[in-house]
């Protein structure tokens, strides 16, 4: 239990302290103070009635991130951010390196307290384990977000086909592409409908719709997306019709999901596999071989 309450304690004090060294300095934290009795002398009270997160965990939080955002390459905060959006999340890249600091910082304190707790010190079978474990918190977020972003693709791709079929149906009507995409957006529900209405406002804005398209296809990630996109563009620059290449982008997506359904039906025997010979197969030699062990062992007994 001591050794919980030590490692607890120098996790939060390292935490603190690489938030004191992002800070300004002492005349940040004075122009609060001051900025605070001012409230309090003109009785606006507005901050000290704001949720205790929002007055001292995000500001910390924010703090913390700032400082590795200056520690770390910017190329690497590009990445991140490129795929928290593929992702769809919200999240800022400084505040997901400072959740992944905080995992990693506190999965190697739990490691600390067990190597403690049950070897009695760091030796090399305990700092294995400690490594072990730092690595595993470490991986934590990472893995969070990679799976996050195969799930939207996912969703991307098993919706694909159908809004390209309902784009097309639209133009042939007589819609205009805007006009489709948003009876697209308007209709159907999901990340790739809740996509291309951000795109639709990105052109209402004054953006034009190239570089609108373009992002679409970049920050979804999606191949499938980003040709159809590749196709629109290049069918506008040449003055082709629309119709006829989204007919065609519409039966090339229904191909590709029918070959992944083939791909996946030949697949699943070799992923039955290893459940089999684990689960089932044991189960069966017991029920065969069962009767016949013991008819055995009653006959040499």
């Amino acid at each position: 239990m001591l050794a919980l309450v030590i490692a607890a304690i120098v996790f939060v004090a390292v935490v603190l302290l690489v938030v004191g060294l992002g800070q300004s300095g002492t005349s940040a934290v004075e122009a609060r103070i001051q900025n605070l009795r001012q409230r309090v002398a003109t009785g606006d009270m507005s901050e000290l009635v704001l949720p205790l997160s929002d007055r001292v965990l995000r500001p910390t939080v924010q703090g913390f991130g700032k400082l590795l955002s200056n520690l770390l390459p910017a190329t690497f905060l590009v990445s991140v951010q490129k795929t928290l959006v593929m992702a769809g999340s919200s999240m800022t890249a400084a505040t997901f390196v400072t959740l992944w600091a905080l995992t990693t910082g506190l999965f190697a304190s739990l490691g600390i307290v067990a190597v403690v707790l049950i070897g009695g010190g760091l030796s090399g079978q305990g700092f294995f384990g400690l490594m072990i474990v730092t690595i595993i918190g470490f991986s934590i977020p990472k893995l969070w977000l990679k799976t996050a972003v195969q799930s939207r693709r996912r969703r991307f791709v098993k919706t694909l086909p159908d809004t390209m079929d309902l784009i097309t149906t639209c133009v042939e009507a007589g819609l205009g592409l805007d006009a489709a995409l948003a009876k697209v957006s308007e209709t159907m529900k999901g990340p790739l409908a809740e996509e291309i209405g951000q795109t639709l406002r990105e052109v209402a804005m004054g953006r034009l719709r190239r570089e609108a398209l373009t992002d679409l296809g970049e920050r979804t990630g999606v191949e499938d997306l980003a040709s159809f996109v590749t196709a629109v563009i290049q069918a506008e620059q040449m003055g082709a019709s629309i119709g006829q290449v989204l007919k065609v982008q519409a039966d090339q997506m229904r191909t590709r999901r029918r070959q992944r359904a083939e791909q996946l039906a030949h697949e699943a025997p070799v992923k039955m596999m290893l459940p089999l010979v684990i689960f089932i197969f044991p189960a069966f030699m017991l029920v065969i071989l069962g009767p016949a062990v013991l008819r055995i062992s009653d006959a040499l007994m």
